[in-house]
């Protein structure tokens, strides 16, 4: 079994980055973060991607708003954002407290600084295999991880385990493209699936996204399957100083004994997240200036 190595890949992809930051004369891009609360992992999220940002060069604006911020205040904030001519790309770190409107927030960025791929005009482009648009980075970062360790996907069954918009379905439409390394058969599972297990011991290429520690099992996976564990999961662990551990949506080792290539948790997907999120502000930037 081959572990894919999610930060091994995604270093690759940040010294392109960095190469190309690099050579561009005068302005460079720039992400606006947006925080909303103290969630603790929406802070380590964050602050990976201010680091990344500054490794590669690009400069990051990072806005803190109380948990207890109106729509109509939020809303302000992301205008003012999209006026400004110095940013090119916002990111709202999710999820957003219960009172707040995602998906309105997610839709109220422009098109255009929509780093994060979730803007309405964005999934239609990725619908119509445009790619004048932003992709979602998770599901985009898988797809790199499939080409980058020669997955082809063409002619494959891709289960994608999970139908949420920021993983399963860009992901499902990804995998269907007519392009180099796409062009797979797709089925989406989710909870109200019958008989799971029988559909995703068909898979060629499993992609397990559905945020439940250890869900899959050994005997859901077929002989030589390549598997792709999106989940991060906390669950407790005295042992461990942060009194938890992160586990994926896979059962590792049991999986890990049927499957010809795995991603690890963490050190698979995670990574290659921000790598997108930084590939897609650099593209957002040289929309905008070039």
């Amino acid at each position: 079994m081959e572990l894919i190595d999610g930060n091994r890949i995604s270093a690759e992809i940040i010294e392109e980055l960095k190469t190309d930051v690099a050579a561009m004369d005068g302005a460079k891009p720039c992400v606006a973060f947006i925080r909303v609360g103290e969630d603790p992992a929406s802070v380590s999220y964050v602050r990976k991607k201010e680091k990344v940002a500054r490794e590669i060069g690009i400069e990051s604006r990072l806005t803190v708003l109380p948990e207890t911020v109106s729509q109509d205040e939020l809303f302000a904030l992301i205008d003012g954002f999209n006026q400004d001519p110095f940013v090119s790309g916002i990111l709202i770190q999710s999820p957003l407290p219960s009172h707040l409107d995602e998906l309105a927030a997610f839709r109220k960025v422009l098109p255009e600084k929509d780093v994060d791929g979730f803007h309405t005009v964005n999934l239609g482009l990725l619908c119509q295999e445009d790619d004048a648009g932003f992709v979602a980075c998770t599901p985009a970062g898988i797809m790199e991880l499939l080409r980058r360790s020669k997955v082809d996907l063409a002619g494959k069954h891709v289960v994608v385990l999970g139908r949420s918009l920021i993983v399963g379905k860009p992901v499902a439409l990804l995998a269907l493209q007519k392009k180099d390394w796409a062009n797979a058969t797709v089925t989406v599972c989710h909870s109200r699936t019958n008989n799971l297990a029988e559909i995703t011991r068909q898979a060629d290429v499993l992609i397990a996204a559905i945020g439940k520690a250890g869900f899959v099992s050994g005997d859901m996976v077929k002989d030589g399957a390549v598997v792709i564990d999106v989940g991060i999961n906390r669950i407790p662990d005295p042992s461990r100083k942060s009194g938890y551990r992160l586990t994926g949506d896979v059962q590792f080792e049991a999986v890990s004994a049927k499957a010809s290539k795995l991603t690890p948790v963490p050190g698979g997907v995670g990574p290659m997240t921000v790598a997108m999120l930084m590939r897609n502000t650099v593209k957002a930037f040289r929309r905008q200036h070039f």
